[in-house]
């Protein structure tokens, strides 16, 4: 991790007059570049940060809740996304379509460079969005730096952000519901409304409630799938059965699996 590389990278941009807006959902990565940004600058960075109901409420509030302590400039936008029939159909490369509409609508409302806090693990992995930010002109200061996902850790925690320095990867609502399945509002919204309860059940669960070939399986990375009690694993039962009207036999358990919800392009129809 080279701090001060990526501190002169960015105070470069700012000398040049460079008006800036970094893209921050609400992850780590994210928030840790403008919180970064304003620990090396006296200007107050703008944020775009894009709700919708495949954003989890509890990612606004983590932005709304630094945008205070940092004094950013925050601007809350809805990118329209559900209404992009592309997006809708659920794609093998859905990501694409979400982040096309998220900077054409960044670019709609502020003047200047786009940052996104993308970092070099993520380029091995399928991220059709990258291809967006390509085409947007968008900026990867964490990328073009070299910072892992375990750097960027390292950095949130010297700026002031230990209270999420370990905040566990969480991709939008829609990376829950399989490749080709239709995304609609209702459907996002059981399965936030069932994440949030597993989290009061149980407290700094890492889960995901993911919508499979019509049933729900939900998958634990933390704690280990084999510490979830039978208590708990009923009073779960129960609520899915609810809140997406399922009998018990189309609610799966498992151990988290990245990606199990993505179906590749060479299978996908």
């Amino acid at each position: 991790m080279n701090k001060n590389k990526l501190k002169n990278y960015i105070l470069k941009l700012l000398n040049n007059n460079k008006k800036l807006t970094v893209a921050v959902s609400g992850g780590i990565d994210s928030l840790t570049l403008a919180a970064f940004i304003s620990s090396i600058s006296k200007i107050s960075v703008n944020v775009a940060h894009a709700v919708s109901p495949a954003v989890p409420k509890e990612a606004t509030k983590r932005v709304k809740l630094m945008s205070k302590k940092f004094n950013w400039k925050l601007h809350i936008i809805d990118a329209n996304e559900l209404n992009d029939p592309r997006y809708k159909a659920n794609p093998y490369n859905r990501c694409f379509f979400c982040k096309e509409n998220l900077y054409s609508t960044i670019k709609l409302n502020l003047d200047g460079t786009i940052f996104s806090g993308a970092n070099v693990d993520d380029l091995n992995d399928f991220r059709p969005g990258l291809d967006a930010a390509k085409n947007a002109n968008v900026l990867h200061p964490f990328v073009d730096n070299g910072f892992t996902k375990k750097n960027i850790r390292k950095l949130a925690k010297e700026i002031g952000l230990e209270l999420f320095s370990d905040l566990p990867s969480s991709p939008c609502l829609a990376s829950r519901i399989q490749t080709g399945t239709s995304i609609t509002k209702s459907l996002l919204n059981n399965i936030e409304l069932i994440e949030a309860k597993i989290h009061n059940y149980i407290p700094n669960s890492d889960v995901r409630c993911r919508w499979l070939n019509n049933e729900v399986n939900i998958q634990f990375n933390k704690p280990n799938i084999k510490e979830i009690t039978i208590e708990q694993k009923t009073k779960i039962t129960t609520d899915v059965g609810k809140v997406f009207s399922l009998s018990k036999d189309k609610i799966k358990f498992s151990e988290y699996t990245k990606g199990s919800a993505f179906v590749a392009k060479k299978n996908w129809k």
